[in-house]
């Protein structure tokens, strides 16, 4: 039985609730993804909130890598299947809490929130591979006034937001707690030597991030001015693949007895930059394919010269919410900030062009969107 002060509790918390979903309104502006190449503001329905879940007002969303291939796609296999609303780092207001979730979540608290969680049941949860999880749950729809956050990102994967912390740097959580996994599993020592290949926004990551560690990067991409923005970051050296006949001996040439680099991230997202990271990693070295590629892509590799100089090969996936704690640890810190990615900022109704530009690489790294 319930005692009488838990029955009035529950009641003022209900009372509240309440209130706060009559000043909501009953529609909101949102970016619907249709298909490829197909995205359109419409007005939708507010999300209603289930018994585990919050709502958020939408104070900032980002554009990222990720999103600019479903853009271009029309869908994502696990993450979002057409029509649906768009975008996945946000930071956000609470301002609608379901009847069960934790008391610690006041209306008003500004937050992160990732855009998945694992279930920590399954067996790839119960061996710290919460990453593979076989019911991770994807959330999606940032781009848009109010985000509905499911009970289980809810309980695993949304984090306050510190008041140092800027909404541009906090909306950074997410894919930098992709690269700091990729990083981590990579193993690396102060003062190795690590080359990134491709300067866009998670390729920037790394550069910074790494640098942070004591590791002497070299930096590859097609364009002068992401390498100008890398060489901001940390990097050592930058080599415009295009102008360089032969890239794998210029890498060479800045390692330790021209031996090649200690570790190799690729983030370029193409064949071909999987056979140049192959060709640019000493032996016993390790090849980050950060990068994900279409479903039949094939990729030529020699095994000898993996075997023989002992490579050691992987591909990072996600991230776990170990690496979104310390992503958001990393941001206050100030190891990171939005000042060196986000170059601009944009109403809603501006979305479907800034990705049309951004198809074009007229030189935006991240485009904040502010509802």
């Amino acid at each position: 039985m319930k005692s009488s002060t838990t029955k009035k509790i529950e009641a003022a918390i209900d009372e509240v609730v309440a209130i706060a979903r009559r000043v909501l309104p009953q529609k909101m502006t949102a970016a619907v993804l249709y298909g490829s190449e197909d995205l359109r503001i419409e007005q939708v329905d507010v999300p209603s909130v289930g018994a585990e879940e919050v709502l958020l007002r939408v104070r900032l969303a980002l554009t990222d890598g990720t999103d600019l291939k479903v853009w271009k796609r029309g869908y994502h296999a696990k993450m979002i299947q057409p029509p649906a609303v768009f975008g996945h780092e946000v930071v956000g207001d609470i301002v609608s809490v379901g009847k069960r979730v934790d008391q610690k979540w006041r209306l008003g608290t500004r937050v992160i929130a990732a855009n998945s969680a694992p279930c920590l049941r399954c067996y790839h949860c119960r061996r710290g591979q919460e990453n593979l999880c076989e019911d991770l749950l994807f959330n999606n729809g940032a781009y848009a006034e109010y985000m509905r956050i499911p009970g289980r990102i809810v309980m695993e994967n949304m984090l306050e937001v510190p008041h140092s912390v800027d909404d541009q740097s906090a909306a950074l959580v997410e894919p930098l707690a992709c690269v700091l996994r990729g990083i981590h599993e990579m193993e690396l020592r102060t003062g190795d030597t690590a080359v990134v290949i491709g300067c866009g926004p998670i390729g920037l990551k790394f550069v910074r991030m790494l640098t942070r560690r004591g590791i002497r990067v070299v930096a590859l991409a097609r364009r002068a001015a992401p390498l100008d923005v890398a060489r901001r970051l940390g990097a050592i050296a930058t080599i415009n693949v295009t102008e360089t006949p032969d890239v794998a001996a210029a890498v060479k040439s800045l390692t330790d007895d021209g031996r090649g680099a200690d570790g190799v991230v690729e983030a370029a997202g193409n064949p071909a930059a999987w056979e140049l990271a192959l060709s640019m990693v000493r032996r016993g070295g390790v090849v980050n394919f950060f990068s994900g590629l279409p479903s039949g892509t094939k990729v030529a590799i020699e095994p000898a010269q993996i075997h023989y100089s002992e490579i050691r090969l992987i591909s990072p996936f996600h991230h776990t919410p170990r690496f979104i704690r310390e992503a958001l640890e990393a941001v206050k810190r100030g190891d990171i900030s939005a000042q060196d990615f986000v170059t601009e900022e944009i109403t809603l109704a501006d979305l479907p062009q800034t990705f049309e530009r951004m198809k074009a690489r007229s030189g935006e790294i991240k485009v904040a969107v502010r509802p």
